[in-house]
């Protein structure tokens, strides 16, 4: 079994690329969004999702791996390809618990992802996508996951900017971050220490380890980038199945995300995280 973990902020791709990539034979993944639930047993009540590698005990490491050798063997798979965003911001934990695994780290303009993510911190309540959730809760957990939900779901009724209490990827000092910014900043500010983060990570493993591909270019060219990818895995696929793959890859959702937010509300956010898309071109 090799696992591949994409790595990525919130609305960077992450989700289209896991897809496309599980649509192929040999390939599998957990039947739903994301499993940070998995990734923090043994440490539920840390305070945020950038744990440490100490963290990584070995009751933690058998309870994971037990987790990705399920996955392929009730698939029949030999790749397990795993996206969960909080990853981004502790990827050297996930390296100690998988050092076999290969990296895929999907960027995109920040600016964009702040528009897409604010909407999810918005969002109404999705009875299907909780029940997928709740499968892969571990059971001792359960009371704790309930009580934080029960929690975000109240905030957002007597929030002003009629937000969900927490979403996405935890940062170290998150309440502190929620007092002092803007709904937009927040979602920026997460976009820039995942992929700050990430990178800082990733420029520290051997060449080989991890690929990083631009949003940007993949909807743009999905057959040449996708071919790329599986290049990277030493994966054999034909160019017929690669193209099958990627014909609903669009790129229809470029700019939208700055668009919705305003020349205004652009330029503040630029300037906040201006240094980190200017690292990535974005500015």
């Amino acid at each position: 079994m090799k696992p591949v973990i994409i790595i990525g902020a919130p609305r960077s791709g992450t989700n289209m690329l896991r897809d496309v990539l599980t649509s192929f034979e040999g390939i599998a993944t957990w039947p739903c969004d994301e499993i940070n639930y998995i990734w923090r047993h043994g440490n539920v009540r840390f305070p945020s999702d950038e744990l440490p590698v100490s963290k990584a005990n070995e009751s933690v490491k058998k309870y994971i791996n037990k987790a990705f050798y399920k996955i392929a063997a009730k698939h029949n798979a030999d790749i397990v390809v795993e996206k969960t965003c909080a990853n981004s911001l502790r990827v050297p934990f996930v390296n100690e618990v998988l050092p076999d695994a290969k990296y895929i780290f999907i960027y995109r303009d920040g600016i964009d992802a702040t528009g897409s993510a604010k909407l999810r911190w918005t969002a109404k309540l999705d009875i299907p996508y909780i029940l997928e959730k709740v499968h892969f809760v571990p059971k001792t957990d359960l009371p704790y996951y309930g009580l934080r939900y029960l929690w975000a779901r109240i905030y957002r009724f007597i929030s002003r900017e009629k937000r969900l209490a927490f979403w996405g990827p935890a940062l170290e000092g998150m309440q502190n971050i929620l007092k002092r910014h803007s709904l937009n900043e927040v979602c920026a500010l997460q976009w820039q220490r995942c992929v700050e983060e990430s990178e800082a990570a990733f420029s520290a493993m051997p060449e080989g380890k991890v690929l990083r591909v631009r949003y940007e270019d993949f909807v743009r060219q999905p057959g040449d980038e996708l071919g790329r990818i599986f290049e990277f895995l030493g994966k054999q696929v034909n160019a017929e199945e690669i193209l099958q793959a990627v014909i609903g890859v669009s790129s229809d959702s470029l700019g939208k995300g700055r668009s919705s937010l305003g020349e205004e509300e652009v330029a503040k956010l630029e300037s906040l995280v201006g240094e980190t898309l200017k690292r990535y071109d974005y500015l």
